[in-house]
């Protein structure tokens, strides 16, 4: 198939995306929402297959990776109560979490999934990608398992405040930001 076409359903199953967001925002829209992700979804991936970028062992990651997640899929949500529906999409938001890092992970494991060999601006670009993509899926992971916690009452819901709160959340922005610039700028040999 063709770069372009393959960009093209790309585009098309983002901007469906985003007609699925607006469409889930309101009740009565909430069915053409959800008919716009699958569709969408389901575009992205005849798009990836077809790509010729999935090869061999490629296809059976590919299954492994969506078929579990499809059943599980429809078995929570087949099951849960309209009262529950918060905690349903806490928890399959630190999917989403999950997911990033992993990612994340797998293009560091693998540069060459992302980078092919274009020079050191794009290897500094791969890199903090990498980075911001592991960091911010991690803390989408962890508060969406803690709203979950919460709201499914395995947690208790008052806030958790400790002394010095602020400084601590200072001090962990700046480790962040030292411990990323260390990662971007160690080289081939981390």
């Amino acid at each position: 198939m063709p770069d372009s076409f393959i960009t093209a359903c790309y585009i098309l199953a983002g901007v469906l995306f985003i007609m699925s967001l607006g469409g889930l925002s309101h009740p009565e829209t909430s069915r053409r929402g959800n008919l716009f992700g699958i569709v969408g979804m389901l575009l992205a991936l005849v798009a990836t297959m077809i790509s010729g970028n999935v090869t061999g062992s490629g296809y059976g990651m590919l299954a492994l990776a969506i078929v579990p997640a499809t059943v599980i899929g429809a078995v929570l949500a087949s099951r849960v109560r309209m009262t529950s529906m918060p905690q349903l999409v806490a928890i399959l938001h630190s999917f989403v979490g999950l997911g990033a890092v992993l990612v994340g992970f797998a293009t560091f494991l693998d540069p060459t999934a992302a980078h092919d060999g274009g020079g050191d601006v794009e290897h500094l670009i791969h890199q903090i990608e990498i980075f911001i993509g592991v960091c911010v899926g991690s803390i989408t992971f962890t508060g969406s398992v803690i709203a979950w916690a919460k709201l499914d009452g395995r947690l208790s819901g008052t806030p958790l405040t400790i002394p010095g709160r602020h400084l601590v959340n200072l001090g962990m922005v700046l480790a962040t930001v030292w411990l990323g610039i260390m990662f971007v700028t160690a080289g081939e040999s981390s």
